[in-house]
């Protein structure tokens, strides 16, 4: 197994041990909130507050102690820690603040939590390779083990099947337009359990997309990637405009609530839809460019000075 391979491992067990640790928590709107008022309450739910804390103190924990044995920036640069500091403000952003509770009353609110969660949070999330964190974090004695189960056949097997680039894209576009049929989205509206299943599904596999195109280091690898990426900006794109310019309120559950803040149902549906279009597709399009650059950059490896890369020496050794 390659070192980059290694790497993208661990980055999505990280991920995944966060969905699972989050995801139970997602609940709905308190009972007994009068829909014909506005408000703008936070969500603290206990286990969602818990587990944010448990993982950024694990990240800073282990960041501290691998810059006090390698030096600071090696191992996890200033920029990877930067971005899992700024996916997991994301995570606050979409579960903790009122966003989330703001979602049970507006559908447009609610595409705005799903938006951040899979083009915010996810991409940052994967940048930022917090298992690497997570590792130092733990006793000595207990890493050689960490590493030897991300090397194990079974899970190799999986991985390399889930992260195939035309895998990830049909699942990731799976639960875009499954979770966005009227009677599925309703239904999520309705059950805890499937609301909770819902954002696991979008977060789970918007990772996996984002780790097919940010992992992309070779020329084949990265066409692949501005494919997958300009792909998406466009399905996603039309499911937006089909939102947008539809004469017909395909989410009911929203007419109650809606007037409140000011919107009628079919406006709140029309912003929601424009929240897809436009700014989602603007972060496909920016990432498409930034590794249509790369790509197209002449590769300089030949003219660079050959030689050990210490970074990536010590982050082998992680998962030896």
């Amino acid at each position: 197994m390659t070192r980059r391979a290694a790497r993208g491992l661990a980055t999505a067990a990280a991920a995944g041990a966060l969905l699972a640790a989050v995801g139970p928590a997602m609940a709905h709107m308190p009972a007994g909130v009068d829909a014909a008022r506005p408000s703008w309450p936070w969500s603290f739910e206990p286990w969602i507050i818990g587990c944010l804390l448990l993982s950024g103190g694990l990240y800073a924990a282990g960041v501290a102690r691998l810059w006090a044995h390698a030096g600071r920036g090696r191992g996890l640069s200033r920029g990877q820690v930067g971005c899992w500091w700024a996916g997991w403000l994301a995570l606050v952003a979409a579960l903790v603040s009122p966003l989330d509770p703001l979602g049970e009353r507006l559908f447009s609110a609610h595409m705005l939590q799903h938006e951040v969660l899979m083009v915010v949070a996810a991409p940052l999330l994967v940048l930022a390779r917090p298992l690497a964190a997570w590792t130092w974090a733990l006793p000595a004695r207990w890493r050689p083990a960490v590493g030897r189960a991300f090397k194990g056949r079974g899970w190799l097997g999986v991985w390399q099947a889930i992260t195939h680039p035309l895998s990830a894209w049909c699942l990731h576009a799976l639960a875009l337009w499954g979770w966005h049929l009227p009677a599925l989205f309703d239904a999520a509206l309705h059950s805890p359990a499937i609301h909770t299943f819902q954002h696991l599904s979008f977060l789970g596999t918007a990772l996996l997309f984002w780790w097919t195109t940010i992992a992309a280091t070779t020329r084949r690898a990265r066409g692949a990637a501005l494919a997958s990426l300009f792909t998406t900006m466009a399905h996603t794109g039309a499911l937006g405009a089909l939102m947008t310019l539809s004469p017909l309120l395909w989410y009911t559950p929203y007419a109650a609530t809606s007037a409140a803040y000011g919107l009628d149902p079919l406006e709140d549906q029309q912003l929601g839809g424009l929240i897809m279009w436009v700014p989602s597709g603007a972060a496909y399009l920016a990432a498409g460019l930034a590794i249509a650059a790369a790509w197209l950059r002449p590769d300089r490896r030949g003219l660079a000075p050959q030689g050990p890369d210490p970074d990536r020496r010590l982050n082998a050794s992680l998962l030896k």
